[in-house]
């Protein structure tokens, strides 16, 4: 946005507009701090439960946000919509990340720890990240999938996949899988003949399920068709500790 914030002390209020971004602030223990988030934001069970809801991750209600009187609101440039934002921008600070792959996922939590004085325990946090993805590119050098093309689909009505240039699009790559979709962002298509050797039929924010793999088997007959989990491919904060192993876990299966 083209901005710089200035904190004269640590955030005691924050509202965050970005599920994964929850996550991360719940890991680093932000229990008091956090007085804001997303009817998305679903994870921690507990915070989802007992912190005010401010609306969604595009529509959040300035009325809402500003009642909390947050000394930070902290989003996500593909997650928010700009205009939302800029009307937040009169309540307090809004601080934005924006994130197409791992590096910019573990800078955006070196930042938040920085902002939030964590910079000790996202640091930690970093670290067993590294070690996981380390583990998860020696079982690709591997794999008997590695270079085979998946297609990503995020909405079944238009059917929406995950093209270039975004998060999922880089966790397949780190997979060792090359996206089947080579157009930018998130394309419709229904009317795109793409023969991938893998179709992955996300968990969100579709929630794709067993009911639907016959019709994409015949969408896609030469592919094998696999329910995945959503949040392991699109979720970017202290989530990304987890996704490794599900990854290992899901090329040894395919």
């Amino acid at each position: 946005m083209n901005q710089t914030i200035r904190l004269a002390t640590a955030p005691r209020r924050i509202v965050s507009l970005v599920p994964s971004q929850t996550q991360l602030l719940h890991y680093l223990g932000l229990e008091e701090e956090v007085v804001g988030i997303t009817k998305f934001c679903i994870k921690p069970e507990e915070w989802f439960a007992s912190k005010t809801r401010v609306g969604g991750t595009k529509s959040a209600h300035y009325d809402i946000v500003f009642g909390l009187h947050p000394d930070l609101i902290i989003g996500n440039k593909e997650e928010n919509q700009k205009e939302n934002i800029e009307c937040l921008k009169k309540v307090a600070p809004v601080w934005m990340s924006d994130i197409y792959n791992l590096s910019d996922a573990l800078e955006m939590m070196r930042l938040i720890g920085e902002i939030t004085q964590k910079s000790t325990e996202v640091a930690a946090l970093i670290i067993e990240i590294e070690k996981e993805f380390e583990l998860l590119r020696a079982a690709v050098a591997v794999s008997s999938v590695r270079n085979k093309s998946a297609l990503y689909f995020i909405w079944n009505d238009p059917k929406m996949v995950s093209g270039t240039n975004t998060f999922v699009d880089a966790m397949l790559s780190e997979c060792g899988l090359i996206n089947a979709c080579q157009e930018e962002r998130y394309p419709d298509v229904t009317h795109t003949h793409i023969d991938p050797d893998f179709v992955f039929l996300s968990s969100e924010p579709f929630p794709f399920a067993e009911k639907h793999l016959e019709d994409f088997q015949k969408s896609y007959p030469n592919a094998k068709i696999v329910l995945v989990d959503g949040e392991m491919f699109s979720w970017y904060g202290s989530n990304l500790k987890e996704a490794p192993k599900y990854f290992r876990e899901l090329i040894q299966s395919l």
